[in-house]
């Protein structure tokens, strides 16, 4: 007969990879979990930088991507729970994204005095 452990310990990560289909977590005590990116849309929808910025939180209960604004709880990798983030809230995040993006992009620069000059097409007959 087993006996029954008395103290509960919540499980810790120690270390994530996000791979280009997968979230990857090392636990402190030697299991490896693996979920699909899909589960978590705002990780899915994140650069390989933004990705890459992660830290532990809770002593490692957790997983914050400061970049994207996403938590993580190991317990529910565990659980197998994908996202709980409704359409709504994401969609409005996804948008947020976008204007912050195209605000970023360079836009060209407007041309010395003013709008370019239409030019006079010359209709001739060559010969």
């Amino acid at each position: 007969m087993s006996a029954l452990p008395t103290e509960f310990s919540p499980p810790r990560a120690e270390r994530v990879r996000v791979t280009r289909d997968s979230l990857v977590v090392d636990l402190v005590d030697g299991r490896t979990i693996m979920a699909p990116l899909s589960w978590f849309p705002r990780l899915h929808h994140g650069t390989g930088p933004e990705r890459g910025n992660w830290r532990l939180i809770a002593g490692g209960e957790g997983i914050h991507w400061p970049d994207l604004d996403e938590d993580i709880g190991v317990d529910g990798l565990l659980a197998g729970s994908p996202s709980g983030e409704s359409q709504a809230p994401f969609q409005a995040w996804l948008n947020s994204r976008r204007l912050r993006r195209s605000d970023k992009r360079p836009h060209p620069p407007a041309a010395a005095g003013g709008p370019p000059k239409k030019r006079k097409r010359r209709v001739g007959l060559r010969g």
